[in-house]
């Protein structure tokens, strides 16, 4: 697992974590079933706070990304792949109001672009 943490960065910590994670998991550098590190060995792995971890993965474990197995761990959960299905439903849907609304495929694209993006 690829992990870091930008101290100068506007983005806070647990948020750069939860994204790197969710990333590697959605595009599969972190397999379904595959354990990850517990939240005190990654906090002191990168030196920041172990609440900024858990934060992290109480976050991706709402999004349905990892699932927790109490004292044995965080795993990638198999729902990661449900999660991406759902995003792409979500994308057609959204294709169809867009469609429906006269919008021109540039002005859909910014619309998504500028919510992904926080704007």
């Amino acid at each position: 697992m690829n992990l870091s943490v930008d101290s100068d960065s506007p983005v806070p910590p647990y948020e750069q974590v939860r994204s790197a994670l969710a990333g590697q998991i959605n595009d599969g550098t972190l397999p379904v079933g595959a354990k990850l590190p517990t939240v005190r060995k990654l906090a002191a792995d990168l030196g920041i706070a172990p609440n900024t971890i858990a934060r992290a993965y109480r976050e991706l474990e709402e999004a349905g990304l990892i699932e927790t197995r109490g004292r044995a761990g965080s795993f990638v959960g198999a729902s990661g792949d449900e999660s991406r299905e759902r995003a792409r439903q979500a994308a057609a849907e959204y294709a169809a109001t867009a469609r429906r609304l006269g919008l021109s495929p540039g002005e859909a694209l910014a619309i998504v672009t500028a919510a992904v993006e926080g704007a």
